[in-house]
């Protein structure tokens, strides 16, 4: 999930190029749900925002209000709230980049498998033109490497 931070309103489903800024760790039915913390590329302050710390100096508070609209939205459902990881910390667009490759690597494995009975593809992975382009954009964004994420 991404939760992009900038001034313009966007449609739920839009696709926008975005800057990573930094990603938390929610745990949801005892399972780590990354929440990327990212801005517009397009937005004004996306050229002053590069990692959570940027955002934290220039728009404080709005890592908190994140953290506690996904600690408390599923609430009024009768669920209780959510927790977090990594002592509810936002960690740096660094880290987060390394969440995106990790998890990009889990979907491409889970293409190669067939997937599983809940979920609809392809029946040829190659039928996703943009999937090898986009592992190519992670690799020069963020070379292949030792990543350090901690469910």
């Amino acid at each position: 999930d991404v939760c992009e931070i900038g001034l313009r309103q966007i449609q739920t489903g839009e696709i926008r190029p975005v800057k990573v800024l930094g990603v938390l760790a929610m745990i949801d039915d005892d399972e780590t749900d990354w929440k990327i913390v990212a801005i517009d590329a397009e937005d004004r302050w996306a050229s002053e925002l590069n990692d959570v710390e940027d955002v934290e100096r220039l728009v404080p508070g709005t890592i908190s209000l994140i953290r506690e609209w996904f600690r408390t939205y599923k609430i009024p459902d009768g669920k209780p709230p959510n927790k977090f990881a990594l002592g509810e910390k936002c960690m740096s667009a660094e880290y987060a980049y390394g969440v995106v490759r990790e998890t990009h690597g889990a979907y491409r494995k889970l293409l190669a498998s067939g997937g599983h009975d809940e979920l609809h593809l392809p029946r040829e992975p190659s039928a996703l033109r943009e999937l090898d382009r986009d592992g190519a954009f992670l690799d020069e964004l963020c070379p292949p490497g030792p990543v350090a994420v901690a469910a």
